[in-house]
């Protein structure tokens, strides 16, 4: 046979990339390893894939089939980790509905997705009940409540005990979709992303392998016990239940967040291993210090928005091995991670390192990154010069549902197009300067607004801080920062602390002097999107037109 004929493989050789194959391991490896909720439920990987097989047998009998769509509205909980595998093993479509949007964002997803199924956590039944369309839209709704015991009408544990655990769950195409879920429309109707067995399943390789492959700092092994404090309607709470079940670590679900129970949780199950949004570790961090916990040994991937150099500190501080991911909805998440590398983790150059600990950090395996002009010219490393990011990678969404416009612009080139600004140093580490439509211009020079909250946030009497570009009539734009001072902090602690403080990284070159705010507004809180991030939207149609007012 010559070296580069082809021929048909023979039977059983074919082994397609599904979800269903990441309980090989576990079940193999750790078969007693616990997997909790809150104090409500606490059982092994047996009994998860046991729970597993009942649930694609309830839903059989509900009459889904491949291809078709179950909906899940649910807190973080041990049932919504099971319908991450049964859902997409059967061949049919989960669709994570983002509890966070409007009511009418919510119907719309729903409406778009055509669930046959809808599994609603009593909290959100009444909201559901009201979408008269959805309602009729679904054969069947199963309850989903925390006190039930087999007996709710309707409820998920009776489908469970009344369904066989030794479903079969069948190959298929690895290219079949497995999941379904929205953007959090902060221009516009939300966009539907969907992505398949083999795109999850080459995410789950890439990002265990990235997190392996530090000599200490950031590592996830089977060592740790997992807890997620992203919620798992967001990009599959950013893939990390697959990888922790492919590893087969103790996971712990901790229900609707507060921080108190999270840091119970932590504490009782000994959680070493989360990842979340800034906010969230803000709010863990005070009550932390409220309480007097050691939070010491706890590791932290934070992303999903800038992940400011004050905070990184204060984390670290507290003991938490905490660092920056980076991707998007599109992006299945994960892209990069802030890894530091062993040759600047030294303590006497820790400003290197704390700093490294914010940025996207370096490319996960099997990623291309490059960093483009409006050309698509690539941009050389090192060039200091920023441009927008794009990507290729294996797992990538091909495109928004029903949506062709927007994916021939997202996909534009060839490259899947972020709308982040960023720069690529030499030693490969992604740092992001701004979104496209954040960047300000002033004078006809370029300002990053997030490199000015991120300086903002640095002065001991801030505790938040957005920046928008407001019309200028002379310089075009200028910006105008929105700020959230810390609890106690000095009646004198004004604007002109602030352009005090910024004109110290004037006076080292760090930012020009026209990049000082002109305007400076304190508020009581930033608004944000459902996922925590700050709505610049929402800021910007806020105070856009206000005047100078500090």
């Amino acid at each position: 046979m010559q070296a580069n004929e082809t021929h048909a493989p023979p039977p059983g050789a074919q082994y397609p990339l599904l979800i269903k194959q990441l309980l090989l391991t576990p079940l193999a490896q750790a078969p007693d390893q616990s997997i909790v909720y809150r104090d409500i439920s606490r059982y092994t990987y047996r009994g998860l894939r046991e729970r597993i097989g009942r649930l694609a047998s309830g839903l059989q009998s509900l009459d889904v089939g491949h291809g078709d769509t179950v909906a899940i509205l649910d807190w973080d909980s041990h049932r919504y980790l099971e319908c991450f595998f049964a859902v997409p093993m059967m061949g049919a479509v989960l669709m994570t509905a983002n509890i966070r949007l409007s009511p009418q964002q919510i119907q719309y997803t729903l409406e778009q997705a055509k669930p046959k199924v809808l599994l609603v956590h009593r909290d959100f039944l009444e909201l559901v009940s009201s979408m008269r369309n959805v309602a009729d839209m679904a054969a069947s709704v199963v309850i989903l409540d925390d006190d039930d015991d087999g007996t709710v009408a309707d409820g998920y544990e009776a489908l469970l005990a009344s369904s066989r655990s030794d479903f079969i769950f069948p190959d298929f195409d690895e290219n079949t979709r497995a999941t379904q879920f929205y953007t959090s429309g902060t221009t516009g109707l939300p966009k539907g992303v969907s992505f398949s067995h083999r795109q999850l399943v080459l995410h789950t390789l890439a990002v265990c392998a990235a997190f392996a492959m530090g000599s200490t700092q950031g590592r996830f092994h089977r060592g740790d016990v997992y807890m997620p404090i992203t919620p798992m309607f967001h990009v599959h709470a950013w893939g990390m239940p697959y990888v922790a079940t492919m590893m087969g670590v103790k996971q712990v679900y901790p229900g609707r967040y507060t921080p108190e129970m999270l840091l119970t949780l932590r504490a009782r199950e000994g959680v070493t291993f989360s990842h979340c949004v800034p906010t969230i570790l803000q709010m863990v961090l005070d009550r932390a210090e409220v309480d007097q916990v050691d939070l010491s040994g706890w590791k932290i991937v934070v992303g999903g928005a800038r992940f400011p150099t004050s905070l990184a500190l204060e984390a670290l501080k507290r003991g938490i091995d905490a660092f920056a991911g980076y991707g998007m909805s599109e992006t299945c998440p994960f892209v990069t991670a802030a890894h530091v590398d062993p040759s600047i983790s030294d303590p006497d150059d820790s400003g290197k390192a704390i700093t490294t600990r914010t940025l996207a950090g370096r490319a996960l395996p099997l990623v291309d990154i490059q960093v483009v002009d409006e050309a698509m010219r690539v941009l050389p490393s090192g060039s200091q010069i920023p441009g927008e990011v794009v990507l290729r990678a294996p797992w990538l969404t091909q495109g928004y549902l029903a949506n062709d416009q927007a994916t021939e612009e997202l996909w534009r080139g060839g490259y899947l197009h972020t709308g982040d600004m960023g720069i690529i140093g030499e030693d490969g580490y992604l740092r992001i300067t701004d979104r496209l439509k954040d960047v300000i211009k002033t004078g006809g020079e370029w300002l990053s607004s997030g490199t000015l909250e991120d300086l903002i946030c640095q002065h001991q009497h801030v505790r938040e801080a957005a920046v928008i570009a407001v019309p200028d009539q002379r310089w075009g734009e200028r910006p105008m920062a929105i700020v959230v001072a810390e609890s106690g902090c000095p009646s004198s602690f004004d604007a002109s602390a602030i352009r005090l403080h910024l004109g110290s990284y004037v006076a080292s070159g760090r930012i020009p002097k026209y990049a000082i705010p002109d305007a400076i507004h304190f508020v009581d809180a930033l608004p944000r999107t459902s996922v925590g991030k700050y709505d610049k939207r929402a800021i910007r149609d806020r105070y856009q037109h206000v005047g100078r007012q500090t």
